[in-house]
């Protein structure tokens, strides 16, 4: 023990962090043990060096911008409407299509202890967001007699927590086989002197490094060669929280493949000019979702001859990677991205500290920065009223009330 914590201290002063040890004499040694090696596995450098770049933000400028073209799936006629619909059930049919849950938040900001897609809606009877979810996945099962193989990417802070939730309700149905959970990483917090945060006296406060990291997950989870071995060539990547969100749409899926390229995304029209969310364009040639904040407002009034905005649509976090994009980018790593949060620390009396506002920065991979690494992806503009009902809180448009109603709505009476 006394070489380690040598050594720790060691670490520790080449990068100025020796806070993180103040309250070592009064741990037990199970406690001791526990910082020790969580501090030998915490590389210093990167997330430092990460700190230190995030200082430099670099906007966009108009130069880079170029418009990425994209289709609207309302202006399909009916005939290809089943063109596409025939393409994507062919695909599901012969089982070459799995999904990808992103599923690592916890219902923290809607004031919900545990896995946020454990939460459940008010709706008739109630339904948890992981049964909405498995029940388009089943619906598709029966009609084609497969079992469709399910990733769901937790954290470490709820992995347990929902398997257990899914043994629970005996996996509502579904073929225990065919689902298969996995952990993405984590990252050390760090506040805006550049220090490091302690969660308890004992432990170093870690968040979860964003959904960017479902493709380095997947790689050390073994479960890209799972997805081989599956004989999978399409995987949709979606998130937990939007229950009109059907992950299996044959219409995108028939459309991303129709159009050649190896990922797709659907994608929703900015409304008002000056909405500050990030639009996908081309940048520096490539296809992006782009920060515009500096410039949102000239961009969004840019339209092509036939009158088709340019720059108008957002992201709804629902994507479709062919099996070959996703190997291709479990060998990449993605940049970071910093985020200004609210996160309670260990103070210098050693007791827990709840604050008023933002204190920390956390650094998140986004899935979208992979489009980059591609010459172009399949673009299809869907309707919200239709197919984005996300739960983000209480306070806004987005909240479990309007959630469960639309789905009740659109999904439950079909």
């Amino acid at each position: 023990m006394d070489d380690k914590l040598n050594n720790v201290k060691e670490i520790l002063r080449k990068y100025d962090q020796l806070h993180l040890i103040s309250f070592y004499a009064e741990l037990t040694e199970a406690q001791k043990s526990y910082l020790l090696n969580q501090l030998l596995n915490i590389d210093f450098e990167q997330i430092l060096n990460l700190y230190e770049k995030s200082k430099l933000e670099v906007l966009a400028s108009t130069e880079e911008i170029e418009p990425l073209d994209y289709s609207i799936k309302s202006d399909f006629s009916n005939s290809k409407v089943k063109q596409l619909e025939g393409i994507g059930w062919k695909a599901i049919k012969a089982g070459k299509v799995g999904i990808i849950t992103l599923a690592g938040g916890q219902g923290s900001r809607l004031g919900f202890p545990g896995p946020k897609g454990t939460l459940y809606l008010e709706t008739t009877p109630k339904k948890s967001l992981f049964e909405i979810l498995c029940d388009y996945i089943k619906g598709y099962s029966a009609k084609f007699k497969i079992n469709l193989p399910w990733y769901i990417m937790t954290s470490s802070d709820n992995y347990f927590d929902t398997i257990s939730f899914f043994e629970k309700n005996n996996f509502f149905g579904y073929d225990r086989n065919s689902i298969v959970f996995f952990n993405q990483e984590n990252m050390p917090i760090i506040d805006t002197n550049g220090k490091l945060v302690l969660s308890e006296t004992y432990k170093i406060n870690l968040a979860s490094n964003g959904n960017g990291n479902v493709f380095s997950a997947l790689q050390k989870a073994n479960l890209v060669r799972d997805m081989e071995n599956k004989k999978l060539q399409w995987l949709f990547i979606g998130g937990i929280d939007n229950v009109l969100l059907d992950p299996l749409d044959p219409v995108f899926i028939g459309y991303t493949i129709n159009s050649k390229y190896e990922v797709g995304s659907k994608c929703l029209f900015k409304q008002s000019p000056e909405d500050l969310s990030w639009i996908f364009a081309k940048k520096m040639k490539k296809p992006a979702i782009v920060d515009c904040e500096n410039f949102t407002e000239q961009l969004s009034k840019i339209t092509n001859s036939n009158g088709k905005f340019l720059y108008r649509e957002t992201n709804m976090l629902a994507h479709l990677f062919s099996l070959k994009a996703i190997k291709k980018m479990s060998n990449i790593s993605l940049p970071y991205h910093r985020a200004f949060r609210k996160n309670a620390f260990v103070n210098e009396e050693g007791m827990k500290q709840v604050p008023d506002s933002p204190n920390v920065y956390k650094f998140e991979q986004f899935v979208f920065d992979a489009f980059s690494y591609f010459d172009n992806i399949a673009l299809l503009r869907v309707n919200p009223e239709e197919e984005f009902a996300p739960i983000k809180d209480f306070n806004s448009n987005f909240n479990p009330e309007v959630a469960a109603e639309k789905y009740e709505r659109i999904v439950m009476r079909k």
